[in-house]
């Protein structure tokens, strides 16, 4: 048996969109409601943090 196996696009594609599936059906929406919500915050925070940052490495330069 060789390391370099071959993964068909079929399979890779079949075992993506069953677990994709699969974890939607066992999450409610309360849940996808709550971590939309939670990486909007976080994407928020850190390009608040990222541009003061910038603005302090500029000030003391």
């Amino acid at each position: 048996m060789s390391a370099n196996q071959h993964i068909g696009n079929g399979t890779i594609l079949g075992t993506v969109s069953g677990t994709a599936l699969t974890v939607l059906a066992n999450i409610g929406s309360p849940d996808i409601i709550k971590t939309v919500v939670l990486a909007a915050i976080g994407a928020v925070v850190s390009f608040s943090v990222s541009l003061c940052l910038r603005w302090l490495v500029k000030r003391f330069k």
